[in-house]
């Protein structure tokens, strides 16, 4: 039987969520210490644990089948790789970020300046884009305190929270992209690998839509039935269950979290009343 080779950062912020997101699609992984390399018992997966940087040059050669990894890692070297699926976790940007005492008006104050960074190719589009002449410190690591030590005048790097970027007197003045993690693909994978990840995508799409949706039940007049369900914006019909209550019933739907709060004022002046909402698991469209 055919298996569908998947690689996973090793460590780092990558690593948990995308354990996390393989055994929320219901697939085993048992990776014992320092394994690189384990099995699922319950689906046709192997994993592999891999250096995050090296995981684009594995994918081109056709060495894993499918990825997640971060899409700014894709930018930088992952040309002629396929992103199937954003998966909405590890979000972070790459940005320039200058000492704070740097006057910055515009990204022309760049100009022959030094940018100090572990994503070579990602600057040199961007400042390319934008008309400027930059020099170029790649180094891996500890990039914020490149200025610091007078390597560099400004770096370009991810940014999260950017608390690092502040404990080491920089400041963030421009941003060059937004990432997240994304599920990809290799240019060589087989037909049969390729059956078994629309398997697993599916799997991955049920879980990701259930985090974005909340069960809601709300009692309701029925002369109010109809006025409420045009309110709320559902994926489908709701469903109406009688009440003990004469003239009461009780609405039954899914709703994205977001659009609840929207309509929440508008359903309780309809008439809403003894209002729930409950998290899902998984939702099979």
């Amino acid at each position: 039987m055919s298996t569908l080779k998947i690689a996973i950062q090793k460590s780092g912020r990558l690593n948990e969520d995308s354990i996390s997101l393989l055994k929320s699609c219901g697939i085993s992984i048992s990776n014992g210490f320092d394994q690189l390399k384990v099995k699922s018992s319950n689906f046709p997966l192997e994993v592999m644990f891999l250096r995050n940087s090296d995981i684009p040059q594995y994918l081109k050669d056709g060495v894993i089948d499918i990825a997640i990894i971060g899409s700014n890692l894709l930018y930088e070297k992952g040309e002629g790789i396929e992103v199937v699926e954003k998966l909405g976790f590890s979000r972070c940007r790459v940005c320039v970020a200058t000492p704070k005492d740097f006057k910055y008006n515009s990204i022309q104050d760049l100009e022959g300046k030094q940018i100090a960074t572990s994503y070579p190719n990602t600057v040199n589009k961007f400042f390319a884009s934008k008309g400027v002449n930059v020099g170029l410190h790649q180094i891996s690591g500890s990039v914020e305190i490149a200025p610091n030590i007078g390597l560099a005048d400004a770096i370009v790097d991810i940014v999260e929270s950017g608390s690092t970027l502040f404990k080491n007197g920089l400041k963030e003045v421009e941003q060059i992209l937004a990432s997240e993690a994304v599920l990809a693909a290799s240019p060589k994978i087989s037909a049969e690998a390729r059956v078994i990840l629309n398997k697993l995508q599916f799997r991955v799409q049920s879980v990701l839509r259930a985090k974005k949706s909340k069960y809601i039940l709300l009692n309701v007049p029925n002369q109010k039935i109809a006025t409420i369900s045009s309110i709320l914006p559902v994926l489908k019909s709701p469903s109406i269950v009688p009440l003990a209550k004469d003239g009461w019933s009780s609405l039954h739907t899914v709703i994205e979290e977001g659009k609840f709060w929207e309509v929440i004022d508008e359903l309780k002046a309809n008439g809403a009343e003894d209002i729930l909402v409950c998290p899902i698991e998984k939702m099979v469209l």
